[in-house]
This record gives structure tokens, sequence and C-alpha cells, in this order.
């Protein structure tokens, strides 16, 4: 059994995982040692969750932060040398709110996927992608901009999304997802 799934067996079914956009890029060994000392804690104090009473929910365990707190997308973000104790309450408290965010962020994922296949249309889009670290709700914001312009030179181009304006090396045209009338919003 991996320590996520260990882990997960003794919070209630939460499901562990990395984000790598939301995350410090980390070895495996560093990543298999947060983890390891996360669980040894569990263990140590066994904190009592009704068996996948959780299932569904996300978490990403960090190193850099001192107390939980839930994310805006639904998951979440818990200290690896958290007290036992307070994590409880902590999940037991939020879990709802996680779950209403969670679902609204698949609601966004549809709305932005739609959003993106109608901007592809609309502009004869080759490609049309965004980067990892632009999160769903930016990529709909600039999406439904993007839509109420007349853009006509971006036929058979690469778009993507990012946060800067830069042309890649293979061509692709990036802009940032905060764009409005010809420059970026700060």
């Amino acid at each position: 059994m991996l320590l996520e799934d260990q882990i997960s067996y003794l919070l209630g079914g939460i499901q562990v995982v990395y984000i790598e956009e939301l995350q410090p890029v980390l070895t495996l060994e560093e990543y298999y040692s947060l983890l390891d000392v996360f669980y040894n804690r569990l263990l140590k104090n066994r904190i009592p969750f009704h068996p996948r009473s959780l299932r569904g929910l996300q978490m990403i365990l960090n190193s850099d932060r001192y107390t939980p707190s839930l994310h805006e997308l639904g998951h979440f973000n818990i200290p690896s040398l958290c007290d036992p104790a307070n994590l409880q309450w902590f999940i037991l408290t939020k879990a709802q709110q996680a779950r209403d965010n969670m679902k609204r962020k698949e609601e966004l994922k549809v709305i932005e996927n739609e959003l993106i296949e109608a901007s592809t249309k609309k502009f004869s889009l080759e490609k049309f992608y965004k980067e990892p670290s632009v999160s769903t709700i930016q990529m709909v914001d600039c999406c439904k901009r993007l839509l109420e312009q007349s853009l006509p030179y971006l036929r058979g181009m690469h778009l993507c999304i990012s946060h800067f304006y830069s042309v890649m090396q293979d061509g692709d045209v990036c802009i940032p997802w905060n764009w409005k009338d010809g420059e970026a919003v700060k």
C-alpha cells in the first residue's frame, strides 16, 4: 500500500494529491519524506475519522505552512507538521465547504472547456491552450473577453494563455490571461 493510500485510510478516505502548479517542486525523495513525516504523526496520534466519510475530497501536503487551509478549488492545504487534533477539527468543519468548492470547480471546468472550444472555433485557431499556472477562473475570464473581440489575425495560430506576453521558439504566441484592450490589467 502506498503512503498516500495509508494516509487516506487514516483520514477517512480523503485523497492525497500533488498539484504541480500549486506546490513547490520536490524531488521524489523530498516528497516521500514529507509523506513519511505526516504519516508517522498520524500514527502516533490516531485521530478517529469514520472510514470513507471524506471520500471525494482532496488534500495536498505542504512543508512550508503552519496552519491548514481550504483552497478555493476545494482541496485542503495541510502542513506536514500540523497538530492532528486541530487537523481533525479543521477537516470536519470545512468538509462541506470543500465539497461545494469542488463542485464549483467541476462546473467551472465545463465552462472553461466550452469557452476554449468556442474561442478555437471563432478565431480558427490551430491550437489554443493555457499554461498550468493559469487557473480555470483566470482562463474563463480571459476567454470571455477574447470572445467579445474581432481578431481575424489569429486565424491558424497557436495561442497560449499565460502570465506574460511572448513568442515561443516553436512560434506559439503567449498572451497574459488578464489582457485588456491590448495591454495587461494589473
